[in-house]
């Protein structure tokens, strides 16, 4: 059982940076995958960046060298720093979270934050 809450998101112009963060909390030993997706209006959800537990990360090729992804689990945190943002990036950005460790049990379930609105104007 875990709850997601992101803060963060703004308004910003294009070339400028934005710092995403995301706390998980709930009845869990640890998490394997957390991070980041993003929809735009009439578009589909898209992964922008993944770090598992051993802080191998994932980038979606259009945020590489631009966005960067960090974790805290003591605090049971994720971060995104966006720099260099352009209006294509422009959408609402969610939390992600899969494989939840409870005891000798992992669920692998997918579970979502309600979302931080991010606007770059150009």
């Amino acid at each position: 059982q875990v709850q997601l809450v992101e803060s963060g998101g703004g308004l910003v112009q294009a070339g400028g940076s934005l710092r995403l963060s995301c706390a998980a909390s709930g009845s869990f030993a640890s998490l394997i995958k957390m991070g980041w997706y993003r929809q735009a209006p009439g578009k589909q959800r898209e992964m922008v960046a993944v770090i598992d537990d051993d802080d191998d990360t994932t980038y979606a090729d259009s945020v590489k060298g631009r966005f960067t992804i960090s974790r805290d689990n003591a605090k049971n945190t994720v971060a995104l720093q966006m720099n260099n943002l352009k209006p294509e990036d422009t959408g609402i950005y969610y939390c992600y979270v899969n494989g939840i460790k409870v005891w000798t049990v992992t669920q692998w379930r997918t579970k979502w934050g309600q979302g931080t609105q991010v606007t770059v104007s150009s």
